[in-house]
Protein backbone atom coordinates (compact mmCIF):
# COMPACT_ATOMS: atom_id res chain seq x y z
CA UNK A 1 0.00 0.00 0.00
CA UNK A 2 1.51 3.11 -1.18
CA UNK A 3 0.72 5.96 1.71
CA UNK A 4 1.40 10.02 1.43
CA UNK A 5 1.50 10.41 5.40
CA UNK A 6 -2.24 8.76 6.64
CA UNK A 7 -3.12 9.07 2.94
CA UNK A 8 -3.55 5.47 1.74
CA UNK A 9 -3.25 5.42 -2.33
CA UNK A 10 -3.69 1.95 -3.32
CA UNK A 11 -0.74 -0.30 -4.21
CA UNK A 12 0.36 1.52 -7.66
CA UNK A 13 -1.24 4.79 -7.77
CA UNK A 14 -1.87 7.03 -10.92
CA UNK A 15 -1.70 10.59 -10.05
CA UNK A 16 -2.68 13.49 -11.99
CA UNK A 17 -0.25 16.23 -12.94
CA UNK A 18 -1.02 19.50 -11.84
CA UNK A 19 -1.44 21.67 -15.03
CA UNK A 20 -2.07 25.53 -15.00
CA UNK A 21 -5.57 25.87 -16.82
CA UNK A 22 -6.23 22.37 -16.80
CA UNK A 23 -6.48 20.52 -14.02
CA UNK A 24 -9.39 22.33 -12.63
CA UNK A 25 -12.59 20.76 -10.79
CA UNK A 26 -14.30 20.18 -14.19
CA UNK A 27 -11.20 18.11 -15.82
CA UNK A 28 -10.50 16.42 -12.56
CA UNK A 29 -14.18 15.41 -11.75
CA UNK A 30 -13.77 13.32 -15.85
CA UNK A 31 -10.04 12.03 -14.15
CA UNK A 32 -11.44 10.75 -11.00
CA UNK A 33 -14.59 8.96 -12.92
CA UNK A 34 -12.10 7.36 -14.82
CA UNK A 35 -9.85 5.76 -12.41
CA UNK A 36 -7.20 8.53 -11.07
CA UNK A 37 -6.14 7.92 -7.67
CA UNK A 38 -4.65 11.20 -6.41
CA UNK A 39 -5.15 14.60 -8.18
CA UNK A 40 -3.75 17.84 -7.33
CA UNK A 41 -4.78 21.44 -8.13
CA UNK A 42 -3.38 24.06 -10.82
CA UNK A 43 -0.45 25.49 -9.09
CA UNK A 44 -1.65 28.50 -6.86
CA UNK A 45 0.94 31.65 -6.20
CA UNK A 46 1.40 31.89 -2.60
CA UNK A 47 1.49 35.62 -3.19
CA UNK A 48 -2.00 35.89 -4.45
CA UNK A 49 -3.28 33.66 -1.51
CA UNK A 50 -1.92 35.72 1.06
CA UNK A 51 -3.38 38.88 -0.84
CA UNK A 52 -7.09 37.37 -1.22
CA UNK A 53 -6.78 37.22 -5.21
CA UNK A 54 -9.35 35.94 -6.44
CA UNK A 55 -8.34 33.50 -9.01
CA UNK A 56 -6.07 31.95 -6.59
CA UNK A 57 -8.48 31.80 -3.84
CA UNK A 58 -11.00 29.96 -6.33
CA UNK A 59 -8.39 27.16 -6.86
CA UNK A 60 -8.22 26.11 -3.42
CA UNK A 61 -12.08 24.58 -4.22
CA UNK A 62 -12.31 21.12 -3.81
CA UNK A 63 -15.22 18.94 -4.17
CA UNK A 64 -15.99 15.66 -2.11
CA UNK A 65 -16.03 13.55 -4.61
CA UNK A 66 -12.17 14.58 -5.80
CA UNK A 67 -10.57 13.32 -2.72
CA UNK A 68 -7.83 12.48 -1.89
CA UNK A 69 -6.09 15.89 -3.57
CA UNK A 70 -3.45 18.04 -2.79
CA UNK A 71 -3.49 21.91 -3.64
CA UNK A 72 -0.17 22.82 -4.77
CA UNK A 73 1.69 26.22 -4.03
CA UNK A 74 5.01 27.95 -5.61
CA UNK A 75 6.28 30.91 -3.99
CA UNK A 76 10.10 31.50 -3.14
CA UNK A 77 10.35 33.68 0.05
CA UNK A 78 9.65 32.15 3.60
CA UNK A 79 7.46 34.04 5.13
CA UNK A 80 4.52 34.45 2.03
CA UNK A 81 4.93 30.37 2.50
CA UNK A 82 4.14 30.15 5.29
CA UNK A 83 1.48 32.03 5.69
CA UNK A 84 0.07 30.16 2.26
CA UNK A 85 0.60 26.85 3.70
CA UNK A 86 -1.78 27.86 7.02
CA UNK A 87 -4.60 28.67 4.10
CA UNK A 88 -3.94 25.70 2.26
CA UNK A 89 -4.46 23.64 5.52
CA UNK A 90 -8.06 25.92 5.88
CA UNK A 91 -9.45 24.22 2.71
CA UNK A 92 -8.86 21.01 4.49
CA UNK A 93 -6.82 18.95 1.25
CA UNK A 94 -5.15 16.07 2.16
CA UNK A 95 -1.69 16.96 0.77
CA UNK A 96 0.12 20.48 0.45
CA UNK A 97 2.49 20.12 -3.16
CA UNK A 98 4.95 22.32 -3.07
CA UNK A 99 5.65 23.20 -6.99
CA UNK A 100 9.13 23.12 -8.09
CA UNK A 101 9.18 22.11 -11.13
CA UNK A 102 7.13 24.64 -13.25
CA UNK A 103 9.51 25.46 -15.98
CA UNK A 104 7.93 28.79 -17.60
CA UNK A 105 10.26 31.66 -17.36
CA UNK A 106 7.76 34.29 -15.72
CA UNK A 107 7.68 31.95 -13.17
CA UNK A 108 11.23 30.98 -12.92
CA UNK A 109 13.03 34.27 -13.54
CA UNK A 110 11.32 35.36 -9.82
CA UNK A 111 12.94 31.93 -8.60
CA UNK A 112 10.20 30.22 -8.19
CA UNK A 113 8.86 27.04 -9.75
CA UNK A 114 11.88 25.10 -11.58
CA UNK A 115 13.90 28.18 -10.88
CA UNK A 116 15.14 27.28 -7.21
CA UNK A 117 17.09 24.44 -8.64
CA UNK A 118 19.28 27.02 -9.43
CA UNK A 119 19.80 27.42 -5.19
CA UNK A 120 19.26 24.20 -3.63
CA UNK A 121 20.08 25.09 -0.26
CA UNK A 122 16.88 27.55 -0.44
CA UNK A 123 14.92 24.94 -1.97
CA UNK A 124 15.66 23.01 0.92
CA UNK A 125 14.67 25.83 3.93
CA UNK A 126 11.79 27.08 1.56
CA UNK A 127 10.72 23.05 1.99
CA UNK A 128 11.08 22.68 5.68
CA UNK A 129 9.60 26.23 6.18
CA UNK A 130 6.71 24.47 4.67
CA UNK A 131 6.69 21.14 6.43
CA UNK A 132 6.93 23.10 10.15
CA UNK A 133 4.19 25.90 9.20
CA UNK A 134 1.00 22.72 8.80
CA UNK A 135 0.21 19.64 9.75
CA UNK A 136 -0.53 18.45 6.12
CA UNK A 137 1.67 15.95 4.84
CA UNK A 138 3.90 17.89 2.55
CA UNK A 139 4.65 16.50 -0.98
CA UNK A 140 6.92 18.31 -3.93
CA UNK A 141 7.31 17.96 -7.54
CA UNK A 142 9.89 18.84 -9.15
CA UNK A 143 12.74 18.30 -12.37
CA UNK A 144 15.98 16.27 -12.60
CA UNK A 145 17.98 19.86 -12.15
CA UNK A 146 18.12 23.41 -13.90
CA UNK A 147 20.43 21.73 -16.82
CA UNK A 148 22.13 18.90 -17.74
CA UNK A 149 24.98 19.92 -15.72
CA UNK A 150 23.13 20.76 -12.65
CA UNK A 151 21.20 17.35 -12.10
CA UNK A 152 21.05 16.78 -8.39
CA UNK A 153 17.90 15.38 -7.98
CA UNK A 154 18.69 12.22 -6.04
CA UNK A 155 21.07 14.45 -3.53
CA UNK A 156 17.70 16.93 -3.32
CA UNK A 157 15.89 13.45 -2.85
CA UNK A 158 17.90 13.12 0.27
CA UNK A 159 17.86 16.38 1.82
CA UNK A 160 13.75 17.16 0.93
CA UNK A 161 12.92 13.44 2.90
CA UNK A 162 14.98 14.57 5.69
CA UNK A 163 13.17 18.06 6.18
CA UNK A 164 9.79 16.02 6.64
CA UNK A 165 8.13 15.72 2.85
CA UNK A 166 6.14 12.81 2.29
CA UNK A 167 6.76 11.70 -1.22
CA UNK A 168 8.43 13.23 -4.05
CA UNK A 169 7.53 13.15 -7.47
CA UNK A 170 9.98 13.75 -10.37
CA UNK A 171 9.53 15.24 -13.68
CA UNK A 172 12.37 13.34 -16.22
CA UNK A 173 13.21 16.42 -17.72
CA UNK A 174 15.77 19.62 -16.94
CA UNK A 175 13.98 22.90 -17.07
CA UNK A 176 16.45 23.66 -20.19
CA UNK A 177 14.67 20.89 -21.95
CA UNK A 178 11.57 22.06 -20.59
CA UNK A 179 9.08 19.83 -22.81
CA UNK A 180 11.70 18.95 -25.56
CA UNK A 181 13.08 15.71 -25.78
CA UNK A 182 12.73 12.24 -24.22
CA UNK A 183 11.84 12.53 -20.54
CA UNK A 184 14.95 10.65 -18.82
CA UNK A 185 13.72 7.93 -15.69
CA UNK A 186 17.33 6.79 -15.09
CA UNK A 187 17.91 9.11 -11.83
CA UNK A 188 14.21 8.64 -10.90
CA UNK A 189 15.14 4.38 -10.99
CA UNK A 190 18.26 5.65 -9.36
CA UNK A 191 16.32 7.46 -6.34
CA UNK A 192 14.18 4.16 -5.98
CA UNK A 193 17.44 2.17 -5.26
CA UNK A 194 18.83 4.22 -2.61
CA UNK A 195 18.29 2.85 0.57
CA UNK A 196 18.20 5.54 3.09
CA UNK A 197 14.93 6.58 0.58
CA UNK A 198 11.71 5.63 2.59
CA UNK A 199 9.42 8.04 0.83
CA UNK A 200 6.83 7.37 -2.08
CA UNK A 201 8.74 8.38 -5.43
CA UNK A 202 6.22 8.99 -8.23
CA UNK A 203 7.29 9.40 -11.59
CA UNK A 204 6.51 12.01 -14.94
CA UNK A 205 7.28 12.07 -18.33
CA UNK A 206 6.03 10.83 -21.22
CA UNK A 207 3.61 8.10 -20.19
CA UNK A 208 1.30 8.39 -22.93
CA UNK A 209 0.22 4.61 -23.42
CA UNK A 210 -0.68 1.91 -21.30
CA UNK A 211 2.51 -0.16 -22.93
CA UNK A 212 4.68 2.71 -21.71
CA UNK A 213 3.24 2.69 -18.04
CA UNK A 214 4.00 -1.09 -17.54
CA UNK A 215 7.18 -0.81 -18.93
CA UNK A 216 8.52 2.23 -16.95
CA UNK A 217 6.67 0.67 -13.54
CA UNK A 218 9.13 -2.42 -13.95
CA UNK A 219 12.49 -1.02 -15.52
CA UNK A 220 12.38 1.67 -12.24
CA UNK A 221 10.19 0.30 -9.59
CA UNK A 222 8.60 3.61 -8.65
CA UNK A 223 5.93 3.64 -6.53
CA UNK A 224 3.07 5.34 -8.88
CA UNK A 225 3.09 7.06 -11.78
CA UNK A 226 2.01 10.93 -12.70
CA UNK A 227 -0.12 11.88 -16.06
CA UNK A 228 -0.34 15.40 -17.54
CA UNK A 229 -0.61 16.23 -21.16
CA UNK A 230 -1.62 12.49 -21.72
CA UNK A 231 -4.72 13.02 -19.74
CA UNK A 232 -6.00 16.52 -21.51
CA UNK A 233 -9.17 15.50 -23.67
CA UNK A 234 -8.27 12.03 -22.51
CA UNK A 235 -9.30 10.75 -18.99
CA UNK A 236 -9.90 7.61 -20.35
CA UNK A 237 -6.07 7.23 -19.88
CA UNK A 238 -6.10 6.30 -16.25
CA UNK A 239 -8.90 3.37 -16.86
CA UNK A 240 -6.74 2.02 -19.77
CA UNK A 241 -3.97 1.87 -17.80
CA UNK A 242 -5.46 0.08 -15.13
CA UNK A 243 -7.02 -2.45 -17.17
CA UNK A 244 -3.70 -2.99 -19.22
CA UNK A 245 -1.98 -3.63 -15.50
CA UNK A 246 -4.58 -6.01 -14.51
CA UNK A 247 -5.03 -8.20 -17.67
CA UNK A 248 -2.40 -7.38 -19.97
CA UNK A 249 -5.23 -6.58 -22.71
CA UNK A 250 -5.58 -3.12 -24.29
CA UNK A 251 -8.79 -2.00 -23.10
CA UNK A 252 -11.19 -0.69 -26.16
CA UNK A 253 -10.96 2.99 -27.00
CA UNK A 254 -14.00 5.37 -25.73
CA UNK A 255 -16.87 5.56 -28.36
CA UNK A 256 -17.72 8.51 -30.04
CA UNK A 257 -20.89 9.06 -27.32
CA UNK A 258 -18.93 8.40 -24.45
CA UNK A 259 -16.12 11.10 -25.56
CA UNK A 260 -19.01 13.93 -26.71
CA UNK A 261 -20.36 13.04 -23.26
CA UNK A 262 -17.36 13.67 -21.36
CA UNK A 263 -16.83 17.08 -23.43
CA UNK A 264 -19.82 18.50 -22.48
CA UNK A 265 -19.98 17.77 -18.71
CA UNK A 266 -16.73 19.04 -18.66
CA UNK A 267 -17.64 21.96 -20.99
CA UNK A 268 -21.10 22.80 -19.17
CA UNK A 269 -18.74 22.25 -15.90
CA UNK A 270 -16.58 24.49 -16.65
CA UNK A 271 -18.88 27.79 -17.69
CA UNK A 272 -20.42 27.33 -14.40
CA UNK A 273 -17.37 27.13 -12.23
CA UNK A 274 -15.48 29.75 -14.36
CA UNK A 275 -18.09 31.95 -15.80
CA UNK A 276 -19.01 31.93 -19.70
CA UNK A 277 -16.19 33.83 -21.26
CA UNK A 278 -13.10 31.60 -19.31
CA UNK A 279 -14.92 28.59 -19.61
CA UNK A 280 -15.28 28.53 -23.04
CA UNK A 281 -11.58 29.77 -23.79
CA UNK A 282 -10.12 27.40 -21.12
CA UNK A 283 -12.13 24.70 -22.75
CA UNK A 284 -10.73 25.27 -26.23
CA UNK A 285 -7.43 23.32 -25.42
CA UNK A 286 -8.90 19.95 -24.88
CA UNK A 287 -11.32 19.60 -28.42
CA UNK A 288 -8.43 18.44 -30.40
CA UNK A 289 -7.59 15.14 -27.77
CA UNK A 290 -11.32 14.51 -27.36
CA UNK A 291 -11.89 13.68 -30.68
CA UNK A 292 -8.00 13.32 -32.05
CA UNK A 293 -8.14 11.21 -35.23
CA UNK A 294 -11.36 11.75 -36.47
CA UNK A 295 -11.66 12.44 -39.95
CA UNK A 296 -12.89 15.64 -41.75
CA UNK A 297 -12.97 16.78 -38.38
CA UNK A 298 -11.89 20.27 -38.89
CA UNK A 299 -14.96 22.62 -39.42
CA UNK A 300 -16.60 21.13 -36.47
CA UNK A 301 -13.06 21.71 -34.43
CA UNK A 302 -12.68 25.26 -35.60
CA UNK A 303 -16.67 25.63 -35.17
CA UNK A 304 -15.55 24.27 -31.30
CA UNK A 305 -12.70 26.56 -30.90
CA UNK A 306 -13.84 30.25 -32.48
CA UNK A 307 -17.89 30.12 -30.72
CA UNK A 308 -18.65 32.52 -28.15
CA UNK A 309 -21.85 31.12 -27.43
CA UNK A 310 -22.70 27.97 -25.05
CA UNK A 311 -25.56 26.76 -27.49
CA UNK A 312 -23.53 27.16 -30.18
CA UNK A 313 -21.04 24.63 -28.88
CA UNK A 314 -23.72 22.50 -27.58
CA UNK A 315 -25.13 21.64 -30.51
CA UNK A 316 -21.57 21.49 -32.58
CA UNK A 317 -21.49 18.35 -30.02
CA UNK A 318 -24.81 17.50 -31.34
CA UNK A 319 -23.72 17.84 -35.17
CA UNK A 320 -20.66 15.71 -34.58
CA UNK A 321 -22.50 13.05 -32.79
CA UNK A 322 -24.52 12.77 -36.10
CA UNK A 323 -21.92 12.85 -38.17
CA UNK A 324 -19.76 10.35 -36.99
CA UNK A 325 -22.25 7.89 -35.36
CA UNK A 326 -21.05 4.93 -37.28
CA UNK A 327 -17.39 5.97 -36.36
CA UNK A 328 -14.84 3.66 -34.42
CA UNK A 329 -12.55 6.03 -32.81
CA UNK A 330 -8.67 4.74 -31.92
CA UNK A 331 -6.86 5.08 -28.97
CA UNK A 332 -5.07 8.65 -28.70
CA UNK A 333 -1.94 6.68 -28.56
Amino acid sequence: MVKIGNVELGEFPLLLAPMEDVSDPPFRALCKKQGCDMMYTEFISVEGLIRDATKSVQKLDIYPEERPIGIQIFGAELTSMMKAAEIVEAAQPEVLDINFGCPVKKVTSKMCGAGILQDIPRMVKLTETVVKSTNLPVTVKTRLGWDDKTQYIEEIAERLQDVGIKALSIHGRTRKQMYKGEADWTKIGNIKKNPRIKIPIFGNGDINSPQKAKEYKEKYNVDGIMIGRAAIGYPWIFREIKHYFETGEILAPPTVSERIAAAKQHFLHSIEWKGTTLGILEMRRHYTNYFRGFPHMKPYRMKLVTSHSPEEILETFELVAERYAEYEPAAAY
